[in-house]
This record gives C-alpha cells, sequence and structure tokens, in this order.
C-alpha cells in the first residue's frame, strides 16, 4: 500500500532557492535509489526559511526507514525543527482529484 511521507524543517535561507537546486543534485539522483522510493515533490518557502518534502513509499517500512536516515543527514546540513510524518492515502478520492501515484508519472 502506497504511503506518504511528509518531512519539513527550518533551513537557512541562503540554503534555499537557486542555492538548493544546484546543490542538492547529488542528493535528488540518491533519493531515487532509496528502497520503496516511487516519488518526491520538493517544498521550499524561503521567506520562512522552511524546507522539506512530500514522499511516496511502496510500503510504510520502507518510509520509516528513509524518514530515520534522511532526518540525520538534513540535520548534519544544518536543518532543525525536523518533522517527519506519515500517512495513508485515501485511493478513491486521490483518483478523483487525479492524484497520480504512477512512478513512470
Amino acid at each position: 500500500m502506497t504511503v506518504l511521507l511528509q518531512i519539513d524543517f527550518k533551513m537557512p535561507a541562503e540554503m534555499l532557492g537557486e542555492n538548493l537546486s544546484q546543490m542538492a543534485v547529488p542528493l535528488a539522483q540518491s533519493i531515487t535509489e532509496e528502497e520503496g522510493f516511487i516519488s518526491k515533490i520538493w517544498t521550499e518557502n524561503e521567506q520562512a526559511g522552511e524546507a522539506g518534502g512530500i514522499y511516496l513509499f511502496a510500503d510504510k517500512a520502507s518510509a520509516e526507514r528513509y524518514a530515520t536516515m534522511h532526518s540525520k543527514r538534513v540535520a548534519e546540513m544544518g536543518a532543525q525543527d525536523i518533522r517527519c510524518k506519515l500517512f495513508d492515502i485515501n485511493l478513491p478520492l486521490t483518483t478523483i482529484t487525479r492524484g497520480n501515484l504512477n512512478p513512470a508519472g
């Protein structure tokens, strides 16, 4: 069953925007290799100094493993107030609102 993982954290504003887009390419590539990974939407709010992402994983165990590992990784990059939340997906309603759960896009 597909699981949604939401991660957000405080990050110095100077590390967001174009800087993040350039420096995080290797990180983005490595995320695609994680067990159970389906997709990620990168999120950021430069004015608030916040960043994170919305992830889809094939199962809860993969999402939990990733959340633990990634929380440590972003903390080493300077992130603070890291929050991780797991959600089940309501498939009937997601289908109506065109939510794409297909890894091929």
